[in-house]
């Protein structure tokens, strides 16, 4: 094998879920390096491969990029996986891939389970057209700025979700999009696999006290809506957005231009 980057997806959940390739390259990649190196030891032990892995996360990932490009110019091979799912994929590798492909060398992308793609295609939302969000910011008003900018998409958005937040992001859905169907996809693959459907209220109220696991949060398409520019303009100052952040999402929503957006928050403002 010439020296290249693996990009190798492991599973989501359930251990068989895993390509031969992806065994293989496991096996015999010279270098292979883990987001969080217990969790793939654990992968690791399941199929009985033994060997060493080294940690490449979110602190350590420009050191690495170096490290990695130092053993490719030495013809070692290197992998790269995740703690879950398919690299890079709101996951750290962005910056290893550049600095590696910046340096000459190939990447092999060796597909296979990714979270986002699973809770789509069983979600029972349209699939046709789709946008992948990561994950949503943890504030009030800039949850709402990002779903404003949002708003407008003629598709599935799907999000991954922190179970800890998933009940307050579920509210400000309430508040924002009252309508669309809403769907909760939790420990995808697992034994306790759960899928909610309905309004982000009914979504909400079907939740347990306590939500633990991995979630993939999906929103349907909403019916197109007539924005009156003033109106919007009070209602996100009101909400605490300074005036900025008001322009770029009532430009958004209306495709009115950011100047004359300007102009009306001003003289709002008074």
């Amino acid at each position: 094998m010439s020296a290249r980057l693996l990009l190798i997806a492991t599973p989501i959940g359930n251990p068989e879920d895993i390509t031969l390739r992806a065994l293989r390259a496991l096996r015999e990649v010279d270098e292979l390096y883990a987001e969080d190196t217990r969790v793939t030891a654990d992968l690791l032990r399941h199929h009985g491969i033994a060997r060493a892995t080294r940690s490449c996360h979110d602190h350590n990932e420009d050191a690495r990029a170096d490290e990695i490009v130092a053993h490719l110019e030495a013809g070692r091979t290197v992998g790269v996986v995740s703690d879950a799912g398919t690299p890079l994929i709101s996951d750290p590798g962005f910056r290893v891939v550049a600095r590696v492909r910046g340096a000459g060398f190939g990447v092999d992308v060796l597909p296979g389970a990714c979270a986002a793609v699973a809770a789509l295609i069983g979600s029972g939302l349209p699939t046709d057209q789709f946008a992948f969000g990561g994950f949503l910011p943890a504030s009030g008003p800039a949850l709402r700025a990002r779903l404003a900018e949002l708003a407008g998409f003629d598709g599935t958005l799907v999000f991954y979700e922190s179970p800890r937040r998933l009940g307050a992001t579920l509210d400000v859905f309430a508040a924002v999009w009252p309508d669309r169907q809403v769907v909760v996809a939790r420990n995808l693959t697992k034994d306790h696999e759960q899928w909610i459907s309905g309004t982000a209220v009914a979504a909400r109220a079907a939740l347990a006290a306590e939500t633990r696991g991995e979630v993939v949060l999906l929103v349907g398409r909403g019916a197109p809506e007539a924005v009156d520019p003033d109106t919007r303009i009070l209602s996100l100052l009101a909400e605490g957005m300074d005036a900025k952040q008001v322009r770029d999402v009532v430009a958004a929503q209306t495709g009115l231009p950011r100047r004359e957006i300007y102009a009306r928050i001003l003289t709002l403002r008074g």
